[in-house]
C-alpha cells in the first residue's frame, strides 16, 4: 500500500502487536499520527490496523518484523521511510520478559531476552539513528523499565536488558545534545498488560489504556525521561536504590 504524507507526524512503533505497544499504537491514532506498526505477529498488526481504520484515525502501515534479524530491522526502515516521507517518532518498545532465578532460568530464555531487549533494541535504535541523522530531525524513544533501577529476585535477566536500555540512550542523549535528534527514556512500572500478568504481586498496577495515555503524553512533550506513572515510580526508583539487600532479598 501507499500512505500519503499529511494529517500527522509518522510514529514507527517496533512491538506493537500487543501490550503497551498496541496501546500508544491507539492512542497514537486517536491524536491523528500517521503509524508505522512492527511485530513479529503480521496477523495481530492487519487486525489493529483495521481497527484503526475504522475508528478513523491517520493513515496506517504495518510490516513483520523481528527485531533480532537485524537486516530486516534496515530494510523494514528503509522501506517505511520511503512510503512515509520521513521518520519523526520512533519508538524503540520491542520487549520480552522471562524471569527466573539465576542459574535456574534455561540460559535459552536468557538468551532471547537479551538478544530481543538488548541487542534487537539496539538494532532498532542504530537504523533509526541512520535515518535521523540522514533527514536531520527525529524523536527516538526507548521504552525501559523501573525494573533497571535495582537488581530483583527472579528479575535478574529483564532487569539488567532495561538496564543496559538505559544506559545505551544515556550514551546517545550525550552524543546528540547539540542536535536536533531528542531522545526520551521512559520507565515504566506495572502496568496491566500479558507482559506481567503472571507476576505474583504487581504494586501500584495501572490499566493499559491509563498507560499508553501518559506515555504518548510524555512522548509529546519530549520530555528526557520519566517513570510511568510519574507518581509513586519517581519516588519509589530513588528508595530502591538505597534500600539494604537484606531487605530485597525477602521479596522472593
Amino acid at each position: 500500500m501507499s500512505l500519503q504524507a499529511g494529517a500527522g507526524q509518522s510514529v514507527f512503533i517496533t512491538g506493537a502487536s500487543s501490550g503497551l505497544g498496541r496501546q500508544m499504537a491507539i492512542e497514537f491514532s486517536r491524536r491523528g499520527y500517521r503509524l508505522a506498526l512492527t511485530a513479529r505477529r503480521l496477523d495481530a498488526l492487519q487486525e489493529l490496523k483495521a481497527e484503526l481504520e475504522r475508528s478513523g484515525g491517520g493513515e496506517v502501515f504495518v510490516a513483520e518484523l523481528d527485531v533480532t534479524d537485524d537486516a530486516s530491522v534496515t530494510q523494514v526502515f528503509a522501506e517505511t521511510r520511503a512510503l512515509m516521507g520521513s521518520l519523526d517518532i520512533v519508538v524503540a518498545n520491542a520487549g520480552i520478559g522471562h524471569h527466573g532465578y539465576i542459574g535456574k532460568l534455561p540460559f535459552a530464555r536468557v538468551r532471547e531476552t537479551v538478544n530481543t531487549n538488548v541487542t534487537g533494541f539496539m538494532a532498532t535504535v542504530e537504523a533509526a539513528m541512520y535515518h535521523f541523522r540522514e533527514q536531520g530531525h527525529g524523536h527516538l524513544v526507548g521504552i525501559s523499565s523501573v525494573a533497571a533501577f535495582r537488581g530483583m529476585p527472579a528479575g535478574g535477566v529483564y532487569g539488567a536488558s532495561k538496564a543496559a536500555v538505559t544506559t545505551y540512550l544515556e550514551s546517545l542523549r550525550a552524543e546528540t545534545h547539540t542536535s536536533p535528534i531528542r531522545i526520551t527514556t521512559l520507565s515504566p512500572g506495572f502496568i496491566d498488560t500479558p507482559l506481567n500478568r503472571g507476576a505474583k504481586s504487581r504494586p501500584f498496577v495501572i490499566p493499559v489504556e491509563k498507560g499508553g495515555k501518559l506515555l504518548v503524553d510524555l512522548i509529546e512533550k519530549k520530555v528526557e525521561r520519566a517513570t510511568v506513572p510519574r507518581w509513586p515510580w519517581a519516588v519509589v526508583a530513588r528508595l530502591m536504590a538505597i534500600v539494604p539487600t537484606g531487605v530485597i532479598a525477602k521479596l522472593r
